[in-house]
């Protein structure tokens, strides 16, 4: 069940990953990174292939991008997205408004152990949605446990960061606190599926079957407020006595990024996971 503002839960999993996503700052920066995300949709809808009059269940749906374009192909199907971020969600849902999208609706939950409304799913999804669980077995269980037998899970991570240099989160750590770790251990972040092989055998670990991955990699030209600013310095926690050393240290990783045209080269390195709900 959820209440009034959409809001299904509470739980008291994934906490570092619920405040960051919870803060004002953070939230507020999303619109301006979804040029590199977005870029990533169409091999999503090409792996999901949702089809009329599917239910299908996004998670981590933050500004609703992804949602749309699932239902725009669902025809008199819907999708639920799924994001443990207040803000993006009410960004997604005054998006879906502004535009008149009906078929697509928006819950604060988290998918590693809430109830998800709006199931059961033909289909789960995911642009880089999944990989902040503190357990992502039993989240991925919990997932399944929402899609039909036979259903399908497709969703996009990342690859190893080594192949994804605009990333300025290993630039930035060298001046932030560090985050305070897990209950569990086990780190989570934009990177923590990008082991293929582990990630497969999670998956399977949680119940899903026929698992399959294909990496792409593409080359997005962005504007620099894509990549890095000075927002994101106080994001993360730099305090104001090292902002110039961690601005000099972003020119100088940003540098080989530069176009003539005042733009950054992004390079992006990411893969698609499909597999079957056993």
């Amino acid at each position: 069940m959820s209440d009034d503002n959409g809001r299904v839960g509470p739980t008291m999993t994934n906490q570092v990953e619920r405040r960051r996503w919870n803060d004002p700052t953070w939230s507020a920066m999303w619109p301006r990174r979804e040029r590199m995300t977005t870029e990533v949709t169409r091999y999503l809808l090409d792996h999901l292939a949702p089809a009329k009059g599917e239910r299908v269940l996004e998670i981590g749906s933050g500004g609703g991008t992804a949602s749309f374009a699932i239902a725009e192909r669902l025809g008199h199907g819907s999708v639920t997205g799924a994001d443990i971020s207040g803000p993006l969600c009410e960004l997604a849902r005054r998006r879906a408004a502004e535009r008149g999208i009906a078929n697509a609706s928006f819950v604060v939950a988290d998918a590693q152990n809430d109830e998800l409304p709006g199931g059961p799913f033909h289909a789960a999804a995911s642009q880089f949605g999944v990989m902040f669980f503190e357990d992502p077995v039993s989240a991925f269980a919990n997932i399944r446990s929402h899609v039909v037998p036979g259903g399908r899970l497709v969703f996009v991570c990342w690859c190893d960061p080594g192949r994804n240099p605009w990333l300025m989160a290993p630039t930035l750590a060298a001046f932030a606190p560090a985050p305070p770790s897990p209950p569990t251990g086990r780190p989570t972040g934009p990177f923590s599926l990008a082991d293929a092989a582990g990630t497969a055998e999670l998956l399977e670990s949680a119940g899903w079957s026929e698992v399959s991955h294909k990496p792409y990699e593409v080359v997005v030209a962005v504007e620099r407020g894509t990549i890095v600013d000075d927002e994101m310095f106080e994001a993360v926690g730099i305090g104001p006595e090292r902002v110039e050393e961690a601005r000099a240290a972003v020119e100088a990783r940003m540098r080989p990024l530069a176009r003539a045209d005042g733009r950054y080269d992004a390079p992006l390195a990411f893969q698609v996971f499909s597999a079957t709900a056993a």
